[in-house]
């Protein structure tokens, strides 16, 4: 229970891994804010947490909109009075297109790079005040290990938006340090969530051929990862980024 009497906002919560990030998040004591602009996925979640005896909320959030942003820390501030753990998770994945920079459409584009990476910094705008009235608090982005890789023309923005987010990682950590506000990104290698049914399974079979622990990663191994780095066991951590990815980033630091 290293959570108890904390409250935790999950953003994207309403399926694949944040829908764990919420419920361990739930299991292990906190509150949690099932923020999600998918209502129905959003509330079925909230609704699970609940049944399994937690705590949880649905609100309903754009997250690529600045208003929308700062209406859900209005409706968590009203609710909760203050939050103390943010993950900002929410991003398109699932179903997206694969077109190369010269040909993307772009204001598919540009609504790509709002959701997936400037998002972080307006939830992290919108809900670091709620924080700071604690005491301060601890962030986690959701990266990725395409963010070290060649995305190869098909796709390149989603490397782009997780690079971008990695850069974030390391600018909010040395701003909102000296507010006891902590702030780190976590890089998941392939995961086995709906997301990959898209993937044919002889491109899965390579690339798990291709790590060193063979097989994709669960979601709740992500989600260990996110929980210690949230957790006063990871107190003096800040600015990192760690791929939990069954070895696919190799690399000493």
């Amino acid at each position: 229970m290293r959570f108890e009497n904390r409250v935790a906002v999950v953003t994207g919560s309403g399926q694949g891994i944040g829908e764990t990030y919420a419920r361990m998040l739930a299991r292990e004591g906190a509150a949690v804010v099932v923020a999600e602009i998918n209502e129905p996925q959003g509330r079925r979640v909230a609704e699970a947490i609940a049944a399994e005896g937690g705590k949880a909320e649905f609100m309903e959030v754009d997250v690529a909109s600045t208003a929308s942003c700062q209406a859900l820390a209005d409706t968590v501030a009203s609710r909760f009075g203050g939050v103390d753990y943010l993950v900002n998770n929410a991003a398109i994945f699932a179903g997206m297109r694969y077109e190369s920079p010269m040909a993307v459409d772009l204001d598919y584009y540009h609504r790509f790079l709002e959701v997936n990476m400037n998002s972080v910094l307006y939830v992290t705008r919108a809900i670091a005040p709620l924080m700071v009235s604690r005491g301060g608090g601890a962030i986690v982005n959701q990266s990725s290990t395409a963010a070290n890789m060649d995305a190869g023309g098909a796709g390149f923005y989603y490397s782009l938006t997780k690079l971008g987010v990695n850069a974030l990682t390391g600018s909010l950590a040395m701003e909102l340090g000296p507010k006891n506000i902590r702030v780190n990104a976590v890089a998941p290698g392939p995961t086995a969530t709906d997301a990959l049914d898209v993937v044919p399974k002889e491109t899965l079979d390579a690339i798990v051929a291709g790590l060193p622990l063979g097989r994709l990663g669960k979601t709740e191994d992500i989600a260990n990862m996110v929980l210690f780095l949230l957790s006063d066991q990871a107190s003096w951590i800040t600015g990192k980024i760690y791929a939990v990815d069954g070895g696919q980033i190799r690399r000493a630091l």
